[in-house]
């Protein structure tokens, strides 16, 4: 069982996570990433995840994230499209798929339920 915690997000270390190319629309966006908690069962995670700019598709998990820093602008298939930065707070649902537009390097604290 892992003991409560605190972390500090802007500083703290991530580690590289492939992109798959096919998702890539424009640039040479990299992404980065740390899980910091995992439920015994696997179906919900918490983290740290980044990306550099460029233009990327997704199809999404059930998730809610704050912008620590950077800007998105992130366009639901049928749906609203989202600007985000520092300070916002978003909402995605499985199987919403998605554009991300990365302005300025983003980073974000998300809870992924699978």
């Amino acid at each position: 069982m892992t003991h409560s915690f605190a972390l500090h997000i802007p500083d703290a270390d991530l580690e590289p996570e492939p992109l798959d190319p096919g998702l890539i629309v424009a640039g040479n966006p990299e992404v980065t990433g740390k899980v910091v908690w995992e439920s015994a069962d696997g179906r919900q995670l918490r983290g740290i995840w980044q990306i550099t700019p460029g233009v990327v598709t997704d199809t999404e998990a059930d998730e809610v994230f704050v912008v620590i820093s950077g800007s998105a602008t992130i366009e639901v298939e049928g749906g609203p499209t989202l600007r985000v930065g520092p300070g916002d707070m978003a909402v995605l649902r499985a199987g919403d798929r998605t554009t991300w537009t990365v302005h300025e390097t983003l980073r974000k604290a998300y809870a992924i339920n699978l």
